[in-house]
């Protein structure tokens, strides 16, 4: 049993799952994505953060920390640093459907729909957050602090970014809402409404 979040950046999906998680007294994975596979990699977790939501300079980082990391993940600075990015793709896939078989999980982002689309269809919903335009530059700019401009720059940049993280590593469009057994909306919904909708869902499956 897992219920995997996909969300539309400033859409609240990290608040959605958490609440999600809570009610129904399931395990929370995250941002301990990223420290679980920086933690096997031997890399820092910001490295991990960006070959989903990608820095213009993750080639150079990354292969500045794998030259310093443990000898089984090294790749010599010969080889493409796309090497380098998919054996982060793949320690990824492993802790998510690790995540997944100790199950009563919440997995955010990271690519675990797609990750767990063929491997556990009866024992997965596949949820994905979204919200309008405009409450998402307001949510942006409150939680960064930034002017209007920069908000939906960064609002479009960080959804773009995982939009080619997705087609690149699954070939799947992840703004497709034929993907998911839920869309929910939190510009209507809130993020109380559109936890108890997901948690409703489960619950109708006999996952409580």
């Amino acid at each position: 049993m897992v219920i995997t979040i996909t969300r539309q950046y400033g859409a609240g999906g990290s608040e959605v799952a958490r609440l999600t998680a809570e009610r129904l007294g399931w395990t929370l994975v995250d941002n301990a994505f990223v420290d679980e596979v920086a933690r096997r990699a031997g890399v820092p977790a910001e490295v991990v953060l960006a070959t989903e939501e990608r820095a213009p300079s993750l080639k150079e980082r990354l292969m500045r920390a794998l030259a310093s990391a443990s000898p089984e993940v090294f790749v010599p600075s010969a080889a493409p640093a796309e090497a380098d990015e998919e054996r982060l793709v793949r320690v990824t896939e492993r802790v998510i459907s690790e995540a997944a078989e100790a199950g009563r999980v919440v997995l955010v982002g990271r690519g675990a729909q797609f990750v767990l689309a063929s491997a556990a269809p009866e024992g997965a919903l596949h949820a994905c957050v979204v919200a309008p335009r405009g409450i998402r530059v307001a949510t942006i700019m409150k939680r960064e602090s930034l002017g209007a401009a920069e908000a939906e720059a960064l609002m479009s940049r960080t959804d773009a970014d995982r939009d080619r993280y997705v087609r690149r590593w699954y070939q799947r469009d992840r703004q497709d809402p034929a993907n998911y057994h839920l869309v929910v909306n939190t510009g209507w919904l809130g993020y109380e409404g559109a936890a108890e909708l997901i948690v409703g869902a489960a619950r109708r499956k006999g996952w409580d």
